[in-house]
C-alpha cells in the first residue's frame, strides 16, 4: 500500500522536528537532525538552514509494515502558503501539528480550511508537551471550537515505555469512549452498541472509513523534540490510514511542483494516481484551458488541446537525494525530465483537469538590479523562478522597463533576494510593496465589439454579470453555430482567458465576472488571425463602460492576542485601520480579538502590536480574498490611470464604409452593430 502523508503547521509548531523523528524511527535516515542545529534532513536548502524555517516543500520516503510512505514537509509561514497549497492537493492524509503551548493559531486555520477545500483526511498531533505552559486539554477545546467538533483524542500514557499502539486488536481494549464515539456516526453501530452487541472488526473498519471520508479526525499528543509519542503515533497512523490505488488502469497523475536541478534541467514532480509510467513513455497534458462554473459553484479548468512529450528519466526523491528508476506506479511521488511546459496543478495522462489554487499574492514589488546587467538575462532568471512558483506572476513592464513580482509578504521578498543571489550570483533589491488591486462591476450589462478595418472583419457580443467575491472569471457559450463556427467561438473563449484584462478605474485586472458569448459574426473572405481578439477586447471594454465599476482590494482575517489592559488600544486601532471585529474573547488576563481588515492598512500592524505590548502580544494575518476598497477615490487618483490612453485596450469599434474604416465611440457603437440579439 502506498500513502502520501503531508505534515502541516503554523510556523514553529515543531513540524520539521516531528518529520525528522518519523523518518528516523522508520530507518529512512540514520541520524536525527534539528532545526536549531541546522542539520535537519528535509530542510536541506541553505536558506532554510540559515533562517530555521521551511521554505520549500520536500519529501522523505520510508517503508513501514509493508506500506510505502511518502512524507511531505510543507512550509509553515504564511508567505509560502502557495507552495503549501500545491502539495496539499496530492496528499492522501494530512497531519496538522499544533503546539500545546501556543495552541490553534492563525495559520493553523488557513491550513485547516485548505485541507477541507481539497477534502484531505486529517489527523492532529499536539506537540511540545515537554514545554512549560503546555496544556493539551486547552488545545483540544480550541480544536473543537475553531476547527471541528468531530475530533477524538487518543489518550496515551507517555510515561509508559512499552511503546504500545492505541488501537489494540483485542476487542476488549478498543476503548469504551472510542466505541461510543464511532457509534454516534453510524446508525447500525449505534443500534448494536445500545444492544451491547460490540464487534471489534466492524467498529475498526467503520473508524477507518470515517477518517477517510473526513467525518472524524483523530488527535494524538507527544513531544517530537523529546521523542515522546512518536512510535505510538506511527503504529496507529499505519492502522488508521488506507489507500486503494489502481495500477491496472491507464496512467494519470497530477503535477505538484517544478524545480530546476544543479545542471539547469527542468524537473517536473508528479503524483501518480492510476496506472504505470515508464521511461520513454509519451504523456499528454493540457495547453490552452477552458474555464467553466461547476454545479457546486467552483471554477473548473478543462483542456482545449494537449501537448505530447516523452519521459526521459524518472527519479524518486528522498530529501535532496534521488535514485533513478525505470517505472513508477499509482500512488508514487516522483520527478521526471522531458516535460517542458507543464505547471503545478496540471493533470497528466488521463486526468484532464487543472487545479484552481486559492492562495494568491496580494502584493507587488519592483525588482531593482545593477543597470550594467542585461535586463533580458535577469528576466530569464525570474522566468525560471516563476516556472517553479507560478504565483510570482512575473511581469515585464515594457514602458517602464521594469520587472515586477507578485508576493505574499515581505519575508518572501527577503528569501527571493537570497535565492537569486545563491542560484544566479546576482545581487538585487526590491522596491516598496504595492497592493494588488482588482476591479469588477455592480450589475449586468452587454458589451459589443466590432473590428472592420479594410480586409478585416469580426463582431462579438458578450453579456457581463457580476459574481460573488472570489469567483474569478467564468465563461459560458450561448452562441449558435449558425452565427459563429465552433472554431471562432473557441477563439473568443481563448482571448477571454489569454491574459488579465484591465478595468477602467486603475487598469487593474477585472475579476468576479461571468462572461457569456451571446453571438458574433465573421466574414468568409476577410476574417483573419487576430480579428476576434480585437473584437473581444472591444466588447469587454464597452461593457465595462456601461455600468458602475468597483475597485477591490485584498483583505486579511486577523487574530490579535494581547493582555486585557490593551483591549481599548487594539479596538481603537482596528477602527482606524478600517477593519471590523467580532466580540472580544476574554480568558483571564488575555484577550483574543478576531476580525477582518484591508491588507493595505494591516500589513505593518504586527510591528505596532509587538511594540506597544513589549513583545507579549501577537497578531496572525490570513489572506481572506478581495472586497470593496476602503479608499477607492484616493487609490484611483493616486494611480492616475487614463483609460483612454491605454494602448492595449479601447472601447471604440471600427466599422467600414465604401472601403474606408471609421471609428465609433462606445456610447454610439450599439446602433451600428451588424448582429441582432434578443435580450
Amino acid at each position: 500500500m502506498k500513502k502520501t502523508i503531508g505534515v502541516l503547521a503554523h510556523v514553529d509548531a515543531g513540524k520539521t522536528t516531528f518529520s525528522e523523528q518519523v523518518l528516523y524511527h522508520t530507518n529512512s535516515i540514520r541520524n536525527r537532525g534539528r532545526v536549531d542545529h541546522k542539520d535537519s534532513f528535509l530542510d536541506s536548502h541553505n536558506i532554510e538552514k540559515q533562517r530555521g524555517i521551511t521554505v520549500f516543500s520536500d519529501q522523505g520516503v520510508f517503508e513501514y509494515n509493508n506500506s510505502r510512505y511518502y512524507l511531505v514537509d510543507t512550509p509553515g509561514h504564511i508567505d509560502f502558503s502557495t507552495e503549501m497549497e500545491r502539495v496539499i492537493a496530492i496528499m492522501d492524509y494530512a497531519i496538522i501539528i499544533i503546539s500545546s503551548v501556543e495552541g490553534v493559531q492563525g495559520h493553523t486555520k488557513t491550513v485547516w480550511n485548505l485541507l477541507r477545500k481539497y477534502n484531505v483526511p486529517t489527523i492532529f498531533f499536539i506537540n511540545k508537551l515537554d514545554r512549560v505552559g503546555a496544556d493539551k486539554d486547552r488545545v483540544i477545546k480550541e480544536i473543537k471550537k475553531d476547527l471541528t467538533h468531530d475530533v477524538f483524542y487518543f489518550d496515551s500514557n507517555l510515561n509508559d515505555n512499552n511503546e504500545k499502539s492505541l488501537i489494540n486488536t483485542d476487542k476488549f481494549n478498543f476503548g469504551e469512549e472510542l466505541v461510543e464515539f464511532v457509534s454516534e456516526y453510524d446508525d447500525l453501530l449505534l443500534e448494536k452498541y445500545l444492544e451491547g452487541n460490540y464487534d471489534y472488526e466492524l467498529w475498526y473498519t467503520t473508524l477507518k472509513n470515517l477518517i477517510k471520508e473526513c467525518k472524524v479526525y483523530p488527535c494524538f499528543v507527544g513531544s517530537a523534540l523529546q521523542d515522546k509519542g512518536i512510535k505510538e503515533f506511527l503504529m496507529d497512523l499505519d492502522k488508521l490510514t488506507v489507500t486503494n490505488y489502481k495500477e491496472n488502469e491507464k496512467f494519470s497523475g497530477r503535477v505538484y511542483k517544478i524545480r530546476y536541478d544543479d545542471s539547469g534541467n527542468r524537473i517536473t514532480f508528479i503524483k501518480a494516481l492510476t496506472g504505470t509510467l515508464k521511461v520513454k513513455d509519451e504523456v499528454t497534458y493540457g495547453g490552452e484551458i477552458q474555464e467553466e462554473l461547476s454545479s457546486d459553484g467552483e471554477t473548473k479548468f478543462n483542456y482545449i488541446n494537449e501537448i505530447n512529450e516523452k519521459i526521459n528519466s524518472i527519479r524518486i526523491y528522498n530529501g535532496s537525494k534521488f535514485k533513478t528508476v525505470d517505472s513508477v506506479n499509482a500512488g508514487d511521488l516522483f520527478a521526471v525530465s522531458g516535460i517542458s511546459k507543464a505547471i503545478a496543478g496540471d493533470g497528466i495522462g488521463e486526468l484532464k483537469e487543472r487545479i484552481n489554487y486559492k492562495m494568491v499574492p496580494t502584493l507587488m514589488s519592483k525588482v531593482i538590479f545593477d543597470k550594467s546587467c542585461n535586463v533580458r538575462e535577469v528576466l530569464g532568471y525570474f522566468r525560471i523562478l516563476e516556472a517553479e512558483d507560478p504565483a510570482l506572476n512575473i511581469i515585464w513592464n515594457e514602458v517602464l522597463q521594469e520587472i515586477h513580482v507578485h508576493v505574499m509578504g515581505k519575508i518572501q521578498l527577503e528569501v527571493l533576494k537570497e535565492v537569486v543571489d545563491e542560484r544566479f550570483d546576482l545581487k538585487i533589491e526590491f522596491g516598496p510593496c504595492q497592493i494588488l488591486y482588482k476591479e469588477t462591476i455592480s450589475e449586468e450589462t452587454i458589451g459589443r465589439g466590432h473590428f472592420e478595418p479594410l480586409r478585416h472583419y469580426s463582431e462579438v457580443h458578450l453579456k457581463l454579470e457580476p459574481l460573488p467575491r472570489g469567483a474569478g472569471i467564468v465563461f459560458e457559450n450561448k452562441c449558435h453555430s449558425d452565427d459563429l463556427t465552433f472554431g471562432n467561438q473557441n477563439l473568443v473563449r481563448t482571448h477571454i482567458f489569454e491574459r488579465d484584462h484591465h478595468g477602467l478605474l486603475t487598469g487593474s485586472p477585472i475579476t468576479d465576472l461571468k462572461i457569456t458569448l451571446l453571438t458574433g459574426r465573421a466574414h468568409n473572405k476577410h476574417t483573419c488571425g487576430g480579428d476576434f481578439r480585437e473584437a473581444t477586447f472591444r466588447a469587454l471594454r464597452q461593457g465595462l463602460e456601461k455600468v458602475e465599476n468597483i475597485l477591490l482590494e485584498p483583505y486579511y482575517k486577523f487574530t490579535i492576542e494581547v493582555s486585557s489592559e490593551f483591549i481599548g488600544r487594539v479596538l481603537s486601532d482596528i477602527q482606524k485601520l478600517y477593519g471590523t471585529f467580532d466580540p472580544a474573547e476574554i480568558h483571564e488576563d488575555k484577550v483574543i480579538i478576531n476580525g477582518r481588515g484591508p491588507v493595505a492598512t494591516f500589513m505593518d500592524y504586527s510591528m505596532e502590536v509587538i511594540a506597544f505590548t513589549k513583545g507579549k502580544g501577537s497578531i496572525s494575518l490570513i489572506f481572506d480574498g478581495y472586497d470593496r476598497c476602503h479608499n477607492s477615490k484616493e487609490v484611483i487618483e493616486g494611480t492616475g490611470y487614463n483609460k483612454n490612453a491605454d494602448i492595449e485596450y479601447t472601447s471604440t469599434s471600427i466599422f467600414c464604409s465604401h472601403g474606408q474604416g471609421y471609428l465609433v465611440p462606445w456610447d454610439r457603437a450599439d446602433d451600428e452593430m451588424h448582429c441582432e440579439i434578443e435580450l
